[in-house]
């Protein structure tokens, strides 16, 4: 029985790693690709999810027996501070029409992608998949945090009501080739290294905003892409599992900093711009979950990742999604 994977969202981050992933890894093993199996890379000028219409011929298209969905408007804080409704309505739109259409299709199985975002902004610590809907998400993204959770709440109707196999991964920070690195709109460590990279070109000094205190966990888009392959092919139950290293494996931004420097091989004037706010000191999550099922997974060492992102930036720095440049 022929397998087909349709991955939307499949040329951003997590989809051209999953790529990577399975045109790299023995065919047959855990992570490798399997016989009879055709993998597909939507993008958006594919098809605009948020259509009925578009995402139906998408299907009708490729016919997929599984979906792994990471198709979102996604953006950084500003963004989501300023557009709250079209984040909201976006992704609810795109999620409701890639479910429902898999439902149709009689997909075999679903998995979306959430976001940490998705937790409540009170809560204790460490976060673990009970505690999505404790609380209110935290006010600066809440339209993008709502529409991610739903997700969730659909999965178990769907489940209910018509048996389906949906579920969802939430990752930490992913970061890795072809990111955005684009400086008004990007995470933390892609407007970091190209923020550095200008700083080594131009002769400037490299500041970072904030103390550098503040811990997060990082996860590299490679090591994400193998938990995503097993979570579709060995994990088959309706409730989210995190995707993340440990809470042991948290890293300040000053150490993100440091190694970006070391990576980049920046001589300059480098420092931290204590009178820019931090955001939250740390949120850290557990991934006792994953690694119970699992049965132990090794992560890419954080230096190594890191160092191979800024390898990939500086050699594909034109074709780079960096958005303007000084």
């Amino acid at each position: 029985m022929a397998t087909v994977i349709l991955v939307t969202g499949g040329t951003g981050l997590v989809g051209k790693a999953i790529q990577h992933i399975i045109d790299t890894e023995p065919e047959g093993s855990r992570f490798g690709k399997r016989p009879n199996e055709t993998w597909i890379f939507a993008n958006s000028r594919e098809a605009d999810l948020r259509d009925p219409e578009e995402t139906k011929k998408l299907f009708e298209k490729y016919k997929p027996t599984h979906v792994i969905h990471l198709a979102a408007l996604v953006g950084g804080l500003f963004k989501n501070m300023k557009y709250k409704l079209t984040f909201l309505r976006d992704n609810i739109l795109i999620n409701d029409n890639v479910l429902h259409t898999s439902y149709k299709f009689n997909t075999q199985k679903v998995i979306s992608c959430l976001s940490t975002c998705v937790f409540p902004d009170k809560v204790e610590y460490p976060l673990d998949e009970n505690k999505i809907h404790s609380g209110p998400p935290h006010e600066s993204n809440f339209g993008y945090a709502h529409a991610k959770r739903m997700v969730d709440v659909q999965n178990h109707a769907y489940q209910e009501e018509f048996g389906c196999n949906f579920t969802s991964a939430i990752p930490t920070n992913v970061f890795g080739p072809h990111d955005n690195f684009d400086l008004e709109d990007s995470h933390v460590i892609p407007g970091l290294i190209h923020k550095c990279y200008l700083a080594k070109k131009n002769g400037t000094p490299f500041v970072v905003s904030g103390t550098g205190k503040p811990l997060r966990q990082f996860i590299y888009s490679h090591d994400l892409a193998k938990l995503f392959i097993w979570q579709l092919r060995e994990y088959d139950d309706v409730e989210p599992v995190i995707l993340s290293v440990g809470e042991n494996e948290e890293v300040s931004i000053k150490e993100v900093a440091d190694a970006i420097v070391k990576a980049v091989g920046f001589t300059g004037e480098y420092s931290f711009d204590t009178t820019r706010a931090d955001g939250q000191f740390r949120k850290p999550a557990s991934n006792a979950k994953l690694l119970g099922l699992m049965g132990g997974f090794t992560f890419t060492p954080f230096d190594k990742a890191l160092d191979s992102t800024v390898q990939w930036f500086l050699q594909n720095y034109n074709n780079a999604r960096t958005g303007k440049t000084n």
